[in-house]
């Protein structure tokens, strides 16, 4: 994973850290989430970096397996241009196609063994990526869930409280509006 990947997720990795905790509950907290999503989208978009690596990867073993193949050919070629010389001497240049046929087959084994891989690694680093990504993806989810169970909790507890304190506000305006009236002897 990139050095930026990384230093994206350090900082998520702070930011929920150092977030406030919620009253109710110490193992909450709030977080800004214009920031975190921000950073989620810095990280999808630092993801394509390794990607593009791996295929530089995947272009560099291609360059090596042309190189490989154009090897083969001209040592082939100069095999066959030395045989066509030793024309009297066929096992020579039987030996000699022999020997280029086998340098082929053995470029296009390496060539295809690099391939797989180049990719596998290819498959491994996007999926190790997108495991990641998941996993961080789901925490923040997990967090922000639990914080806004906290929040409906809180605000629950206050409605409640609220919805007490005004129940019993009546009685007291009903005794503040009662006056005593004297008798009449």
């Amino acid at each position: 994973m990139s050095g930026i990947a990384t230093e994206l997720l350090d900082k998520l990795y702070d930011m929920v850290q150092d977030a406030f905790s919620l009253p109710f509950g110490a193992d909450r907290c709030v977080l800004d989430r214009d920031k975190v999503l921000g950073l989620l989208d810095e990280i999808r978009h630092t993801l394509p970096e390794d990607i593009k690596q791996a295929q530089t990867i995947v272009e560099s073993r291609n360059e090596v397996i042309s190189s490989a193949k154009r090897e083969a050919d001209a040592t082939r070629r100069q095999a066959e241009e030395h045989a066509k010389k030793m024309v009297s001497q066929e096992e020579i240049l039987n030996s000699a196609r022999s020997r280029a046929n086998n340098m082929v087959s053995d470029a296009e084994r390496k060539s295809r063994d690099m391939v797989t891989e180049a990719e596998t690694r290819s498959y491994e680093i996007r999926k190790a990526a997108s495991d990641y990504l998941d996993n961080a993806l789901r925490k923040s989810e997990d967090t922000i869930a639990l914080a806004l169970q906290d929040v409906k909790k809180a605000r629950s507890d206050f409605k409640a409280v609220m919805s007490k304190a005004r129940h019993h506000e009546p009685k007291l305006r009903d005794a503040k509006h009662h006056t005593v009236k004297p008798h009449d002897s």
